[in-house]
């Protein structure tokens, strides 16, 4: 069984425990998720099978959708609200104008700092390991971009916002910096992932039907390789030149930078390789 199974993750577990799960339930030996979920967030999860597994680092380049509630007056240790209360502050009286204008530096490209509770690694250790053990490093900021933050609803202390953005881009953060520029602190109080690169809600099978379905049911709903790359530019390559692709022999291309998908007179996928020199260089084979 090879492709991407988009599952609609729920409430609660963690995203290695949704691949246990879907690794035992269809009996697959390789199977992995591309950009974690927390545990409180729900919402679109590809989950890579057999040879997609090959790919996963590809995918997990794409830009992310959530839908979020902000809880105001109210800062926690995880920034969301798995976390325990650090200060509270009364919120206060708020118009669109005013968390318009709050919200405008947040769109575009800008410096943001990672949390603690996270898994970036600083000198070999995972933040959140150090801030389990109670200690705050400081964390160097990393250039995020949003494409669209749009105010969905308001009312006297939680917001709920829409968010499209970059890989690595942190909402909890985006609710912690928001809570700070209205002067009353926040947290993430809920989080939903509408959208993983080109993996959408409307293609998520909810983990829970999954044990009901047969293998063949699943197997109809899996993202193939080659779809599952498609924001990725391509590279088509004549009969000849699939030969040579097959054998990891270079192949001259137009100029063009960055990663593609090398496919075959057929549309088939047959690699993903870099542009360098004019020339491609494989990252992997697939033919």
């Amino acid at each position: 069984m090879d492709g991407v199974l988009v599952i609609d993750k729920p409430l609660g577990p963690t995203s290695f425990d949704v691949v246990r799960q879907v690794r035992s339930l269809l009996k697959v030996k390789k199977a992995g998720h591309t950009g974690t979920l927390d545990p409180m967030a729900t919402g679109v999860l590809p989950v890579c099978l057999g040879e997609a597994t090959k790919v996963a680092g590809y995918i997990t380049e794409g830009d992310k959708a959530y839908d979020a509630v902000v809880r105001l007056g109210v800062e926690t240790d995880t920034q969301d609200a798995q976390g325990k209360p650090t200060s509270e502050a009364p919120v206060p009286p708020l118009t669109a104008a005013i968390l318009e204008a709050a919200l405008a530096p947040f769109r575009g490209t800008f410096e943001q700092v990672p949390p603690m509770y996270s898994a970036v690694k600083i000198a070999g250790k995972r933040l959140y390991e150090l801030a389990r053990a109670g200690e705050e490093v400081e964390r160097a900021s990393r250039t995020v971009t949003v494409h669209e933050l749009v105010l969905r609803d308001f009312s006297a202390d939680r917001l709920t916002l829409s968010v499209r953005c970059s890989k690595g881009f942190y909402v909890r953060t985006l609710a912690y910096d928001l809570g700070r520029a209205l002067g009353c602190g926040a947290h993430l109080e809920a989080l939903r992932r509408t959208a993983s690169g080109p993996f959408t809600l409307a293609r998520a099978l909810p983990l829970g039907e999954l044990a009901s379905l047969s293998r063949e049911t699943v197997a109809g709903r899996l993202v193939s390789l080659g779809e599952a790359l498609t924001e990725l530019p391509s590279v088509r390559v004549s009969a000849e030149e699939a030969k040579r692709v097959s054998h990891g022999v270079p192949v001259e291309v137009a100029p063009q930078p960055g990663k593609v998908r090398v496919l075959g007179p057929d549309g088939a996928l047959l690699a993903m390789a870099e542009v360098v020199g004019g020339r491609l260089r494989y990252l992997r084979v697939f033919a």
